[in-house]
Formats: structure tokens, sequence, C-alpha cells
């Protein structure tokens, strides 16, 4: 019952086209790649059983799996491949780790009244090994795409199931572990803390006694009772969240592209502080403004039309008191802010920040949080919500930062990944912001983009970096 349940909330809305792709990524994975070994590992201590309550935050996330690549090189250290990576370490550390954070090796489920929590019932979490008949060079830079989710990530049918690993061993030596978890569960932040303390635990630099334990108690983001709504959330009031689940065949949206851009340190520099110095910002709101700006003219929008930028920003030291550190759940809270496409790319770069800079302050105080996790508790059908796959529309651009996760971290034991990212994108007009692997001090972006605008979006982008708006700026300051 579960299971069928769960199923159709993920999946019954898929596009012919996502339907196809995933068809010919099923063809290429059987001649790719081998599984060659898949069980379930459980924590390997007795651990509690019980219910697990989730958050309305974690409610209103995207009820599908988020897919991750970590990707290894051998490093020398060993003077065979055979012995670059050991499954057995990994899988006994993992093993470990799941009894601190045990309700990830649990199920989806559902209560007597429909809503989703955990059963915390350690029944485990699937770990695969594969053989690539290939190198890592076949996959190029490693942008999202269907083949890299199909190849690269686990996918099942039973979708109750909180985390899938696969480890895929290529003809180089080099290893890529894929990971997925679901996000109804877990944000980037929790999902990167799990991540490094079991690294840490399979090389040895800690054990269950010494991790930053997870703060497994949700009911610190229970609405008020009685919910008091302050504010008008757009995000779970305009009319669209309230329409029948539309697909995006529906919506008409044009077929996407995929690309990774890098910004140096040298560009992002003088993104951030201009060409003489006038400028002192955060790398996010340089880079945001840039993409925001950069999107509207690569679509050719006419200066009158209204466009959005969306992000996303972590509410655990935002709250009133903060989360406890160490908080395993959703906490992370999506906010916009818009403009008229005239005064976003024709009035100096600095307005773009100062509506980014307005919008963290107005929606990202304890208040206006708590008023968006009560006004959930006083919708009148929350199945009707659209879950996680929003409309956007074709003016709008969404950016996703990842600059302040630990996104290179796992090491377990063969070190550091030399490559990290998501195997796959699903929103056209999309960004993530990731540091640059090493010490290089610039910055990775890996962008969906209409595929008719994605030439002419590199090639503004681009150009724009090398343009002086200080005098613009000057003007805008007298």
């Amino acid at each position: 019952m579960v299971i069928g349940k769960a199923k159709e909330l993920i999946f019954q809305h898929l596009p012919p086209s996502t339907q196809r792709a995933k068809e010919m990524a099923d063809q290429e994975k059987n001649k790719l790649v081998e599984i060659i070994e898949s069980c379930m590992v459980v924590p390997d201590k007795e651990t509690p059983k019980h219910r697990l309550w989730l958050s309305n935050i974690d409610l209103l996330n995207h009820r599908d799996y988020s897919p991750l690549l970590f990707l290894y090189k051998p490093n020398g250290s060993t003077p065979n491949h055979d012995f670059f990576f050991s499954v057995e370490t990994l899988k006994k550390a993992l093993a470990k780790a799941l009894v601190t954070f045990y309700p990830l090796a649990g199920r989806l489920a559902f209560d007597e009244n429909g809503r989703l929590e955990v059963d915390c019932n350690a029944e485990g979490v699937l770990f695969s090994v594969a053989r690539a008949h290939c190198t890592v060079e076949a996959f190029g830079d490693f942008r999202p795409s269907p083949a890299a989710r199909q190849l690269l990530v686990p996918s099942v049918t039973e979708s109750s199931i909180l985390m899938l690993f696969q480890l895929t061993l290529f003809q180089c030596g080099g290893v890529c572990l894929g990971y997925a978890t679901h996000h109804s569960v877990v944000d980037g932040v929790a999902t990167f803390h799990f991540i490094n303390s079991w690294s840490d635990i399979a090389r040895g630099a800690a054990d269950i006694n010494n991790i930053v334990p997870p703060f497994l108690d949700r009911t610190v983001l229970r609405s008020r009772s009685p919910p008091i709504v302050r504010f008008n959330h757009k995000e779970l009031t305009d009319e669209q969240l309230y329409s029948k689940r539309i697909s995006l065949e529906d919506l008409n949206q044009p077929c996407e592209t995929i690309s990774i851009l890098t910004i140096s340190k040298d560009q992002l520099n003088r993104l951030k502080h201009g060409f003489n110095g006038e400028r002192n910002l955060t790398t996010f709101k340089a880079v945001a403004v840039h993409l925001w700006r950069t999107a509207c003219k690569a679509r050719e929008l006419a200066d009158e039309q209204d466009t959005r930028l969306f992000m996303y920003a972590d509410a655990r030291a935002r709250l009133r008191p903060p989360l406890p550190k160490g908080y395993l759940g959703n906490a992370v809270v999506r906010v916009s802010t818009n403009l008229q496409v005239g005064e976003l790319v024709r009035k100096p770069f600095e307005l773009g920040v100062a509506k980014i800079e307005e919008t963290m302050k107005r929606q990202l105080d304890d208040e206006y949080l708590r008023s968006f996790v009560d006004l959930f508790e006083t919708l009148k059908d929350e199945k009707r919500i659209i879950l996680g796959s929003r409309l956007f529309k074709r003016t709008d651009f969404i950016v996703i930062s990842w600059l302040a996760l630990p996104i290179y971290e796992a090491d377990f034991g063969w070190g550091k990944p030399c490559f990290m990212g998501r195997a796959s994108m699903s929103n056209v007009g999309q960004a993530y912001i990731l540091r640059s692997p090493g010490d290089s001090g610039g910055v990775s972006l890996a962008i969906t983009f209409e595929a008719q605008n994605m030439v002419r979006f590199k090639e503004i982008f681009y150009s724009d970096l090398l343009v002086d708006n200080s005098h613009v700026y000057r003007l805008a300051r007298m």
C-alpha cells in the first residue's frame, strides 16, 4: 500500500520525452555498465523502531530522489587499481554510520491520516557495485544528463527506500560513487552531513562516538497552535498550486540543454568588486545577478515583462532559536524576487543585488519562516499542491547555491573527489553554483536552459564579464 502510493506520487506524470530518454539510457546501461553486486546494508547494531514525523517543509519538497555523483581517481598510493576503493570498507562504514543516522535506513510510509512519515524499521539502504566497460573520459565533463542518472546512480521500483548507492569501477581505475537520497527526508545540508560522516568512519578519522550526531526530532519545526499566518506567501498561495498536477508536456516547455560553465578567480573578483573595486559583493549575489541578467538577455525578453529569480536558503540559523546542530531534515526554503526586465538589464548591476538583499531580509527572518510553516496547516486540500515540481514561467530563472556545502570533503581513505555534481537536473532555466575543485578560487555552474537559446546565453555570459559598468554604478550612487 505504501509503495503503491509513493510510486503514484513520484512517477505517474513523467512526460513521454523523459520516458524515451529513460528507455534509451537503460539500453546503454546494459552495454556500458554491468551490476556485479547489489545488497541492502543495514545498521550493524540494533536501532530504535518507531515512526518519525515529517515537518511541513519536508512535505513541501520534491517527492523524488536527488541524484549526486562523486568522482575519484587513483592517487598513486596503491600500485594496483584493484585495491583502490575497498567495497567491504565502504559497506562496513556505512553500516556503522546507519546506527547513528538510523532513520535513513527506514522506509517512507503514511500515517492513518495519509500524512507522509518515516517508518524507522532498519530495513537498510541499497548498495550496488558496477563495472563500467569504458574509462572515466567517456563521460566528458560529467554534466547532468538522463544517461548519467541511469548509468551511475541506482534506480528502484520500491520508491519508499530512502538512500541508494552505486560504486562504479572504470577500466582506467577511476571510481564514481553515485548517491540518491529521497528529498522528502533530507536536504543538501543533511545529505553532506551524512556523506562526510560516513567517509570519516571509512578512513578511520572518526567513529560513531565522535562524529557530529544528527538531531532527529523534527517537531522543532511543528506549526504553532493555532497557526499564525502574518504574510502573503505567494510560494504556496498562487492559484497554480491548487490546479491539477500538470506534466511538463502539458506546459509545452521548450527542449532543454545542459552545460557546465566556469568562472575563473580573476573573472569572479571582477564580478564581485567591479573594475575599479567599487563593489563588495558576496560570490552568490554577484553570480546570481549575472545569471539572471544573462538569462533575460539570451531569451530576448521585452523590457516591460516581469521576471522572477528563485533562490534557496538554509533556514537553520535564521530561526529563533536556531535549529539544533546536526538537524537531520529539510530546512532549506525557497524565496523569490522580481523586477521588470528593462530595470534588471539596463540599470546598474547593483539594482539586482539590492532586490536579492531585500528579499533575503524580508523572507528569511524567524516570523516569516514560522508563518510559512503555519500556512501549510491552513490549506484545505494539501494533496492538490504541486509538490516540488513547481510551474515556472519562461521569464523565470532559478539559482541554487552549494557554495557553503562541504562538497569535496568525502574522503573515504583514498583521497577527496576530483569532481562532485548532480547526476540530473529537471527545470528549464536553472543553475547550480559550486566551488570549482582544487584551490583555483573559481566557481563552476551547471545550467539548464532552452536549447535554442543556450549558445546565446554562453556568449552573453562571458562577454558581459568583460564589460566595465563601474561608471554606471558611480552615477547611481551620486
